[in-house]
């Protein structure tokens, strides 16, 4: 069984196929050029150095959100295309979920944070010692109530994501239980993650036709919010 692994929600653009339990390969980027850039040519390049031939694929696992909206687009477009082209299921991965996946065995709660700006967090708890459990599936949430949740539940917590160097400094301050920061090979998405849970997923059924497949948003884009807000001041003006 081999599972292609595709990570655009965030700066990082991930590529992965992991084949009968094993990641046999992983192409990563955490840099500033645009995933349309990069994703393609880390695909034919994986698939070069393993001498595979991506119709030899069972399915395509995708981070399909929360996240980046422009990243999210493009991994959508290009796990859809390949898809289609290649007549292969879609598995549609949370990104948060993956993401605590890549902590697989802590006996800490494992609390991956996104930053989506104004103090809002991409986030969920999760339990990843045996198995994955979502303590709290993934959302949209206010950083300060999601620390309060994590103090009143006083289990030791370890925080991971882009919302950790942007927050750093009020977890530290206002985190009442004992935790800690992922280190620099666990702190991001990775395809890998993608491709392992997918994995999973596959032998669950949990699969979807490529046509159908959509990205979670879980929030408006700031275009459409400033789109609305514009529409909402006309429609005051014109009372």
């Amino acid at each position: 069984m081999k599972i292609l692994g595709i990570e655009s929600s965030s700066l990082v653009a991930s590529v992965a196929i992991v084949t009968d339990g094993t990641l046999t390969g992983e192409y990563t980027m955490n840099n500033k050029k645009t995933h349309s850039q990069t994703l393609l040519p880390m695909l034919d390049e994986l698939a070069s150095l393993l001498e595979m031939d991506l119709s030899e694929l069972d399915a395509i696992a995708v981070s399909a959100g929360p996240g980046s909206f422009t990243g999210l687009r493009i991994g959508s477009a290009t796990a859809k295309g390949l898809g289609l082209a290649l007549k292969k299921p879609l598995i549609h991965i949370p990104t948060v979920d993956a993401m605590a996946y890549g902590l697989w065995g802590a006996k800490a709660l494992v609390c991956p944070i996104m930053d989506a700006r104004r103090n809002q967090v991409y986030t969920g708890i999760y339990r990843t010692e045996k198995k994955l459990e979502a303590v709290k599936t993934q959302c949209a949430a206010d950083l300060g109530d999601l620390i309060e949740e994590l103090n009143q539940l006083g289990e030791d917590v370890i925080f991971l994501g882009d919302g950790v160097p942007v927050y750093r400094e009020r977890i530290c301050r206002d985190m009442k239980t004992p935790f800690a920061f992922a280190p620099a090979h666990l702190n991001r998405q990775r395809a890998a993650s993608v491709a392992a849970l997918g994995a999973l997923y596959f032998e669950e059924g949990k699969i979807e036709d490529a046509a159908s497949h959509e990205p979670d948003y879980l929030r408006k884009s700031q275009a459409e919010r400033e789109r609305e807000g514009k529409e909402l001041l006309k429609g005051d003006h014109a009372l």
